[in-house]
């Protein structure tokens, strides 16, 4: 089954690179690495420096929020148009595993997992140390975060709890792509498309799986609780969802914001940026 990991990359240079690194000792390669630079020229320098084959996607987003939604769809098209038929995507903010390939083809030719829509384990990594950033082989920091499930390697489990799909890393067949439609380019910015994508997934009958051993570890970087530097785009984002889909995701950060005095919500808990 011919194979394409797709990443979608703005500003992560260093991670890009380490995610390179990590996909040239993978156990198993790709066909086909898609890249799609959100209004970024330098990756097609990360990529000559890595002697990686990668198909490099430049794409302008114009004004606003990064559109990473659209851009996903975009590196979908292109993998499509290069014969594929597995899909990984990959965060760029993640390194693969030895054997996350390997383990996300193997659970797609079981006739039991083929339609559906595949999600491996992601350990945190922590700060890299030294220049050398993280060491060569990472399997032995292995350490699933804990709200999602993490199989022993080689079984796969059945969930149906779609509100855990995340987009750091996932697979599914060129079928079961278009069968679900790709991402709603309505989301900009940071939050809800992810949530979204399981959703129509859900909605169009497509099953969830979470594959062990499918490790990726994801590389450092600073981050806030709640974020509030995407507090503008998580309210936007948030809105959209609960209309396309009646319930208000997210809650978690809304709720954080509003006691922060950042938000307001009405009656039907709508949130408006003060």
């Amino acid at each position: 089954m011919r194979t394409a990991l797709i990443t979608t990359a703005h500003r992560r240079a260093q991670h890009l690179h380490r995610q390179l690194d990590g996909i040239r000792r993978s156990a198993t390669l790709p066909d086909t690495h898609v890249i799609v630079a959100i209004d970024d020229t330098t990756v097609s320098e990360v990529v000559a420096a890595s002697g990686n084959t990668a198909h490099m996607v430049p794409y302008e987003s114009g004004p606003g929020p990064l559109p990473v939604a659209a851009a996903r769809n975009t590196g979908a098209h292109t993998a499509l148009n290069h014969g594929a038929e597995l899909l990984i995507f990959l965060d760029v903010d993640c390194i693969p595993g030895r054997h996350m390939l390997s383990r996300y083809h193997e659970a797609i030719l079981d006739l039991k997992h083929r339609d559906a829509l595949l999600c491996g384990p992601v350990t945190y990594l922590p700060p890299p140390r030294g220049a050398d950033g993280y060491p060569i082989t990472l399997e032995p920091m292995i350490n699933p975060h804990p709200a999602r499930p993490a199989p022993r390697d080689g079984d796969i489990i059945a969930s149906s709890d779609y509100e855990l799909f995340w987009s750091l890393s996932f697979a599914l067949t060129a079928s079961t792509w278009r069968r679900i439609g790709g991402f709603c380019d309505r989301y900009r910015g940071y939050g809800a498309e992810d949530t979204d994508f399981a959703q129509t997934a859900r909605a169009a009958g497509v099953g969830l799986r979470w594959v062990g051993g499918a490790h990726a570890f994801h590389q450092f970087h600073s981050v806030s609780d709640p974020p509030v530097e995407h507090l503008h785009d998580i309210v936007r984002n948030a809105t959209i969802f609960h209309q396309r889909w009646g319930w208000w995701p997210m809650p978690h950060w809304l709720n954080a914001f509003e006691q922060r005095g950042l938000i307001t919500r009405d009656n039907e808990c709508r949130p408006t940026v003060l």
